[in-house]
Parts: C-alpha cells; structure tokens; sequence
C-alpha cells in the first residue's frame, strides 16, 4: 500500500514537471510570435514611442534629345491617417475642412479597413485618406491639423507636364493596386508608380529609393522631434532622370498635322535606333491624367470612340500593303528566284487564282527596279509562284514557305522588335501550318498571293513598318529602336546598340533603294519629293473590310548616308499618295530643314483642314 502511494507521488511530480515545461516553452514561443513573427505586435511598440515618416524621392525628370525639359515634379501633399489614433473627431468640421461630405468619409475609412482592398493594412501604420490636396486646401487643414488626432500631412510630388504632346510615349503615373504590392514590397498602398509609357518601361530607374525621418513621441502621442537627432534617419533618393531620343518639337508638329485623323507617324534615325518621334492620333493632353481628376477623365477617354488611349504606332495591326514588296524583293532575290534582270509580264494583274489582284498602268514587261517603283502588284505574285512552286528548289511548298517566314522574321516581321516601351503587339506572319490547316494540305502560291502585297493574312504595326525602311536605309541591319536616348550614369542596354542584320545578304539592297528611288522621281510617291534632298519611299493602299482603304507611307532620306527613317499610316484614308505621301513629306521637311518652305505651305494648310473619319463613328 504504501509503495503504491509512493509510486502515485512521484507520477504527480513528473505531470507537474512536464506542465510547468510546457507552460514555459508556450510563454516563449508566444513571445517569439509576438516580438519576431508578428509585425503588427512589433508596429505596435514602435508607434507608442515613435512615428515613422517616409520621405519621399524626386522622380526623375525626362528631356528631350534637344535638352528640352519635358517632364518634372511639383509639390502635392497628401491626407495619412493612423487609424488606432483617431479616437474624438469633430466628423462635420473635418469634412468641410476637406470640401467632403460625411458619407464619403465614412466609406474612405471603411475601405482602409478592409484587408482585400487594402492587403497588408495595418492600424499602427499610416494609410492613405485622401491623396493630391491643392494648395489653399493643405494650408487650411494645415492650421487645423491639431484638432484632428490621427491624421497627418504626407509631402509628396506629382508630375508636371511642359508640353501638351507626346502623351503615349512620356505616360502616366498613377496609384499601385493590389497586384503591384504583392509582386514588389517597395510599394505600399497610396503609392504611385509609373503606368503607361516611359513612365511605366523604365519605373525603377525613375522612382528612386524612399527614406525615413524618425520622430519621436511622448506619453500622448505628440510629436517631440527627431529621434536621436535624426541619427537613424535615411534620405530619400532621387529617380535618375532620362534623355529621350523624341525631339518634342517634331512630335507636336506631326501631331498637329495628324489631327482629325486616325492613325500614326514613326520617325527612326537608322545609324542609331533612336525613335525621333511616334505620333498616335487621336491623341490628349497629358496634363489631364494628373491629380485627383485622373480617374474621371481616363474613363472619359475610354469611352471616347476615337480611341485616344490606343497606341496606335505600337499597338495597331495592319494589313502593310504595298509597303511589304521590298520584303518581298529581298526574299526572292536572296533565294535565287530572281535576279535583278528578270522580267515578268503585267496585263493589269496577275492571271492565276480566283478575285486576281489588279495593277495600274505601266510599261510591261517589268524588271525588280521599275516594280518597286510603280508598285506592280503582278510582280511580286510572280515572283513568289517562282520561289514555292515552278523553282522549287526545296523538297515541299512547306519548306519552302518556311524558308520565306523566316527570312521576314529576320527583318523584323512576326514577332515585337522589343521597343523599350510597353504595349508593343508582334503584328503577324504565318507559318506553313496554319495553311496547312486551313487548306488541308493541299495549296500554293496561287492560294496565299496575297501575301506578296503585304495582304491577306499579313499585319504589321506602323512601328515594324517604320523599322523596315531603317533597315533598307542601312542596306541590311537595325538597331532595335528605342525612345530612351541615355539614363543619368547608366548605358543603355546592349539591346538598343548593337546591329541586328537581317538574313539577306547587303548587296541585294542596292536595287531596292534604287527602286524607291525612283519611286519618289517618277513613280508612285512623286509627291514626297523634296528639293536638295534625294528622298526614297514606298507607298501602301491597303484594304480595309470595314471601310474606306488605308493610307500608307515609307521611306528614308537621303540616298546616301540616311539621316531618318519615316512611316505614315492614315486609317480610311484611300490611296497612300492621297494623305501618307504629303504628311512624310512635311515631316521630313521639318526635320531635315528646320522649317517648311514656302513652295510646301499650301501642303500643310491642307493636311491641317483634313478631316478623316471612318464610318462607324461618323
């Protein structure tokens, strides 16, 4: 009996044992979680005794490639709130103080609360209430402030704009969502980054680094000063500002001649890549995308049914027209199917398949030089029968076909040339299979001649266009063109230095330029003759399904030693000599003269008054 007790004894002892360990070992655990793990717990302790304010950077500023200022920072402030700290508050006079009504403000504090539409919410850390206050509404709330605990005043800055132009390409800046805090920690909610543009490509060579300013608090959570003197405080960092390759002058000009239009100018200088200007019509002011009003008046141009806000230069996809034949010259001289001396008959269109492509006037038969310059539709479907079905030198129209993609992707078609600019859609060109597909095997040249003539199911964007003469113009490279033209104490990715040559061998360019050469001289762009200056083009007439044909341009100038590469492309606007011809003309005009001469005024007073709408929206 009593070892029985004895034995019962010591198992109490070991039971009281193992539940003061355990008991321990929960305390330390618990305090781990509170002071390691859990930040909240951490957020807490500090705001007691401090507050932590972040500094804010300068964003860097943008110029042009003439040294011209195009974007900087003005001050904004901006309402911060610590939510455990707002206990009485007269609602009514903060409200008025603000220019808000009660309800809004109820609804604002809601939302901060709310974790799905704030992640990461916290109530010991600032959050933001009401972001870009004018000036007279900062002072007002500034001599206020004291009778309403909890919300302070944030220093910030918002960007300011010199000129009313370039808006796709400088961009936007606008507050982060929930994506851009979860995918980078630098932001937190009510930050701003960049959204569309220059502005969003290159955000973290802009943004900066942010600081802290640490300041102290007493016992009622007033603040006392700095913490240590300011020991522990980091400064902000500025953005690095970046020169752009865009001389703003030439983009307002082009923009002014581009109004009541729809479509795009791209003007490339070949030796470097540098984009000169691209101009999208419609286009806005990018001043009206600042400030509280941002939002009421991107949903403006949203439902503006010109479509202001699409990038048409990077973003549009169109049939190339005639501007393709070069391509098509190039491929078929590099493989073998022709030589610069074969001829081919032109009847007025090409007599093989169904709905034959027409051809104007002109002498026949015709060699590569005299077809590029008159543009002959005939040719150029001759010369592909050539390559994929009568000297066939490859086991199947498949490979054959093949050997043609990707000799155009090798010029820049099919794929983004890699712009350094956001948005860039790749056009298309498409492969053996997909016509495989659609003709179960069984099709050739008569089948997809369209394609000869930039048809069909061919696209591309004004910017392949544009970079398609750079590289004519350079007689067989380019260099991926770029709007950045140098970043403060960084080089420019190799991407936009090195050349990329295309797989045709240089000397087959020299009867191509020629051939837009005379295009220019006798041909079917006359009209971009400039005097003292040997300019050489291309136009385009492509179809359009849902209304009047398309206006195209392309071209560089001069002959020898290029100084500029330009595209044109005027949606509904009919033949390309009609609007693309003139509108290149002027462009290269002002570019390469300074000034348009007066024998070119009436040009440009008539392209001014052009009114082009399609049909759907008239």
């Amino acid at each position: 009996m009593a070892k029985n007790s004895k034995y019962k004894l010591e198992n109490r002892r070991y039971v009281i044992g193992i539940s003061v360990v355990l008991l321990v070992v929960i305390f330390i655990i618990r305090l781990f979680c509170l002071q390691v793990i859990d930040s909240d717990y951490k957020a807490w302790a500090d705001s007691n005794a401090f507050y932590k304010k972040t500094l804010y950077p300068s964003r860097g500023m943008l110029y042009d490639r003439e040294g011209r200022l195009l974007v900087y920072n003005q001050p904004a402030y901006d309402v911060m709130v610590i939510m455990r700290e707002v206990k009485t508050l007269d609602t009514l006079d903060f409200c008025n103080t603000l220019g808000i009504t009660r309800e809004q403000f109820v609804k604002r504090m809601s939302d901060i609360r709310n974790r799905r539409l704030n992640p990461g919410y916290s109530s010991y850390v600032p959050q933001l209430f009401m972001n870009h206050l004018s000036a007279q509404d900062y002072g007002l709330l500034q001599e206020k402030l004291y009778k309403y605990p909890g919300f302070y005043i944030q220093n910030r800055t918002i960007r300011e704009y010199e000129y009313p132009n370039g808006a796709h390409v400088l961009g936007s800046i606008g507050e982060v969502n929930k994506r851009d805090i979860e995918n980078d920690s630098y932001y937190i909610q009510g930050d701003y980054s960049g959204r569309s543009g220059i502005e969003r490509s290159y955000e973290q060579v802009l943004r900066g680094e942010k600081g802290v300013e640490i300041l102290l608090r007493d016992a009622h959570g007033r603040i006392k000063g700095k913490y240590e003197n300011g020991a522990h405080d980091v400064e902000p960092v500025s953005g690095k500002s970046l020169t752009l390759a865009i001389d703003m002058e030439l983009q307002a000009y082009g923009e002014e001649l581009m109004k009541n239009k729809l479509g795009g100018i791209v003007m490339i200088e070949p030796e470097t890549g540098e984009v000169l200007c691209m101009v999208s019509a419609p286009t806005f002011d990018p001043k009206i995308l600042v400030g509280r009003q941002r939002g009421k008046n991107h949903a403006e141009l949203e439902k503006n049914p010109y479509k202001p806000l699409f990038d048409r230069p990077l973003m549009a996809c169109y049939p190339p027209g005639s501007t393709f034949k070069p391509t098509q010259g190039l491929i078929f001289l590099q493989e073998g199917a022709i030589t610069t001396q074969t001829q081919y008959t032109c009847h007025h269109g090409y007599p093989y398949g169904g709905g034959r492509p027409a051809c104007h006037g002109h002498y026949s038969p015709l060699a590569l030089q005299y077809a590029i310059a008159t543009s002959c539709n005939a040719f150029f479907c001759w010369g592909l029968r050539d390559m994929l079905d009568v000297k066939r030198r490859y086991p199947t129209v498949q490979d054959a076909f093949e050997i043609w993609k990707d000799h155009m992707v090798s010029m820049g078609y099919g794929y983004q040339l890699g712009i350094d600019l956001p948005g860039e859609k790749r056009g298309y060109i498409p492969n053996s299979k997909v016509y495989d597909k659609i003709y179960r095997g069984r099709w050739n040249s008569s089948t997809i001649r369209s394609i000869a003539i930039g048809q069909g199911e061919i696209l591309s964007t004004p910017l392949q266009i544009c970079n398609l003469a750079a590289t004519i113009a350079n007689r067989g490279y380019f260099i991926t063109p770029h709007v950045v033209k140098n970043i403060q104490d960084n080089p420019l990715d190799s991407l936009y230095t090195e050349r990329r040559y295309t797989s045709i061998d240089p000397v087959h360019y020299d009867v191509i330029v020629d051939g837009m050469r005379d295009a220019v001289l006798a041909g079917t762009c006359r009209g971009a003759t400039l005097q003292g200056i040997q300019v050489c083009g291309k136009t385009g007439t492509a179809e359009n399904p849902h209304g009047k044909d398309h206006s195209i341009f392309m071209g560089f100038a001069p002959y020898d030693k290029p100084k500029v590469a330009i595209s044109v492309f005027v949606e509904n606007a009919g033949f390309g000599a009609t609007y693309a011809v003139p509108i290149a003309k002027l462009m290269l005009e002002k570019y390469l003269k300074g000034s348009i001469s007066d024998g070119n005024k009436y040009t440009e007073e008539y392209i001014r008054n052009a009114v082009i709408l399609p049909n759907y929206v008239q």
